[in-house]
């Protein structure tokens, strides 16, 4: 954390996303393809796709990757050969990992490739060889405001769809071993667990960067632009590595991940609670409730309160961390509600309970005030 003044500000606070326990860009008129690499997926032509074409086509091709030390992150197919895209921090020491894919089935992988300098690895899962890929363009730039999707498995939460859009260009930083350069900066919130995830061109369904790290104040994350290392990803599907280089720093990793404390995942899961309520995506957010909210709250009654609210934004938000693994998280919301056949804007303070429920972080409880 001792590159530039914007990093020495936001580097103490940003942390690896890829779950133990936590551009350069030069604007081109048109995108080039990756035309004359048989190894990747190349779209003939453009067709229309609309959102939910596009969320669930890659969905189906972004996997949940565990290592035997417990780490946990993300990581998509991205060529014919079997083999997916992940972060370094994700299979740091490990060989051989299982990989869980969208329909739940568990699958071997191998590590094939990993550096100790870019926060990239590749890992080959076998029984994928053959399937089609996800698209990825090597010369393709993002722009400031251009909407984008992050895929992969915050907290343990499996295909996870988050939104947001690019709201920066260049962003450099350093986290021993890794050097992070020209990334891109995203509203969408990374959590751990996200790490090795695609950043997803939403009116395209391209890959375009691979998410990388967040801010732990805010919905901020950080995505290395895929143009970026995959030549370094292809060459190692071209000719695996024959012996990984020693992980000296898995034991920092983990630090920086245990960094990714109680406080700060529960200001995420909040945040993630209410992103789903703005997609109407009332199954999920439901399955965000603990056990006992739920017994007392049916999801026909979750879902029919929220039916009048159109967008909630969180003005303010406090966590404070107690005992037992447990935080309370105190939130100011401005909420377009219809009222009486209108939509009106209000304020409430609500109040959330989180904490561990058979491993997985849940709401436990929660209540909420109107103000003024």
């Amino acid at each position: 954390m001792r590159k530039r003044a914007w990093t020495s500000i936001v580097a103490s606070a940003l942390i690896l996303c890829g779950g133990i326990g936590a551009a350069y860009a030069v604007h081109t008129e048109v995108p080039d393809l990756l035309t004359g690499k048989p190894m990747l997926a190349v779209s003939a032509e453009r067709e229309s796709k609309t959102l939910k074409d596009i969320i669930f086509k890659t969905q189906k091709l972004v996997v949940m990757i565990e290592t035997e030390n417990g780490s946990q992150g993300s990581g998509f197919l991205y060529n014919l050969d079997g083999d997916l895209i992940t972060n370094a921090h994700v299979v740091a020491g490990a060989r051989k990992v299982k990989i869980k894919t969208a329909d739940a089935n568990e699958l071997d992988g191998e590590v094939i490739g990993i550096s100790t300098e870019t926060d990239v690895a590749v890992v080959r899962v076998p029984a994928l060889a053959g399937t089609e890929p996800l698209q990825v363009v090597r010369d393709k730039t993002a722009e400031v405001g251009d909407e984008v999707l992050a895929v992969g498995s915050p907290l343990g939460f499996q295909n996870t769809v988050t939104t947001g859009i690019i709201s920066g260009l260049g962003r450099s930083f350093e986290i021993e071993p890794y050097l992070y350069s020209d990334l891109y900066q995203i509203s969408a919130p990374i959590a751990p667990g996200n790490s090795g995830g695609p950043l997803v061109d939403q009116e395209t369904g391209e890959v375009i960067g691979i998410n990388s790290a967040g801010y732990e104040q805010g919905s901020i994350g950080f995505s290395i632009p895929i143009g970026n290392v995959i030549d370094l990803a292809e060459s190692w599907s071209r000719e695996p590595m024959d012996e990984l280089p020693d992980a000296e720093t898995d034991d920092e990793s983990a630090g920086l991940a245990e960094e990714s404390s109680i406080d700060e995942l529960a200001g995420y899961l909040v945040t993630h609670f209410y992103d789903s309520l703005n997609n109407a995506d009332y199954v999920y957010a439901y399955s965000l409730l603990g056990g006992n909210w739920k017994e007392g709250t049916s999801y026909e009654k979750f879902r029919e309160g929220y039916l009048g609210t159109r967008n909630v934004v969180i003005d303010d938000m406090h966590v404070s961390g107690g005992e037992d693994d447990r935080a309370t998280v105190i939130a100011v919301l401005s909420v377009d509600e219809r009222v009486e056949g209108q939509y009106v804007l209000s304020k409430y303070q609500v109040t959330y309970e989180v904490g561990y429920e058979n491993d997985q972080l849940k709401l436990l409880s929660g209540k909420g005030k109107a103000i003024k």
